[in-house]
């Protein structure tokens, strides 16, 4: 099994590299060192001879949305391995808690009611709601048990996910129903600065933290009463990371929609090439995370030009097989 630094380096390059392929990549006719050049300029270091045109597609137009991808892609892979470790469950992802469902129910009111500039405050305030709401039951069944909470996530879920159906079948038309059934499927298509600004601060300011929160994860994998006798604080600690974890879910979710699978399989992925100590395996999974999100919405983007998927529809397509071949190669290594 190679060294999680040797992954670390490699993955590190390979985010750096398909950052700037994908601002490459698409019909206007750029090179890598026009990338450069455009990113350089803005930083303010030289200056950029390129056509104004090509420079506002690398810098208002391309940019923002790779960097969104790799930020949200990052954040979600992050948060489903902290839900497989503090739920125990290696089916968890970071929806467990119905963060998609409360935050679809915000954005699809402000889309129904053409309100649509207040999209990602009302889908924050959304997953805000269901959390807070998930918590509310798990503390009222018995406490916040793995498996209390994730029932307790499951039954909220269904019940937000109802609200949302209602909300589009009472209200929704012609001209809101595809910007809804677009947002509820993922898309970064709208992206700009300020949703790089949200995600990527979300990401420092909240999964900052999670990722030193390995040895504590560690801890979780071996129950609460083991977690217990290692001297973890084992319901406030839960508490903390599950809330830390919807924080920054719910941040994602306000950009970019609900994009499944992300979650789910990075971690699993990762654990197969660089064990499943968390302290190497949170990182690697960020990275790993955001890699792949940069590519499935290049695709997204390019692929059926001049027609445009959700991003959400190409993470399912390609997360279900590989989700399936990582169970075989799992059942066979076991």
């Amino acid at each position: 099994m190679a060294a999680p630094l040797a992954w670390g380096a490699a993955l590190v390059f390979a985010l750096l590299a398909s950052i700037v392929a994908a601002v490459v990549v698409g019909p206007a006719g750029l090179a890598p060192a026009d990338v450069w050049q455009s990113l350089l300029a803005h930083l303010g270091i030289g200056s950029s001879s390129l056509p104004p045109l090509q420079d506002a597609i690398v810098w208002e137009l391309r940019m923002p949305r790779v960097l969104a991808a790799a930020a949200v892609g990052a954040g979600l892979a992050l948060c489903g391995g902290v839900m497989q470790a503090l739920t125990r469950n290696p089916l968890a992802d970071p929806y467990l808690l119905g963060l998609s469902s409360g935050a679809s129910v915000g954005a699809v009111v402000v889309l129904v009611l053409g309100l649509g500039l207040v999209l990602p405050v009302a889908a924050f305030a959304g997953a805000l709601a269901a959390l807070a709401a998930t918590l509310g039951l798990a503390r009222a069944a018995g406490g916040l048990s793995p498996t209390t909470t994730v029932l307790a996530g499951i039954a909220v879920s269904a019940v937000f996910g109802a609200v949302t159906s209602l909300v589009i079948f009472w209200s929704a038309t012609t001209d809101s129903y595809r910007e809804i059934l677009n947002w509820l499927l993922g898309s970064l298509a709208g992206a700009d600065w300020s949703s790089v600004a949200l995600a990527g601060g979300a990401l420092v300011v909240v999964g900052g933290p999670l990722l030193l929160t390995g040895r504590t994860l560690d801890a979780f994998t071996f129950g609460d009463a083991a977690a217990a006798a290692l001297g973890v604080h084992v319901a406030r600690t839960r508490i903390l990371l599950l809330v830390a974890t919807a924080l920054l879910t719910g941040a994602l979710v306000a950009v970019s929609g609900a994009i499944g699978f992300v979650g789910l399989i990075l971690p699993h992925a990762v654990r197969l090439v660089a064990g499943s100590g968390h302290r190497a395996l949170l990182p690697l999974s960020a990275l790993a995370g955001a890699v792949f999100l940069v590519w499935v919405d290049t695709g997204a983007r390019t692929l059926f030009d001049p027609r445009e998927l959700p991003v959400g529809i190409l993470t399912a397509l390609v997360g279900g097989p590989v989700f399936a071949v990582l169970l075989i190669r799992a059942r066979r290594a076991a």
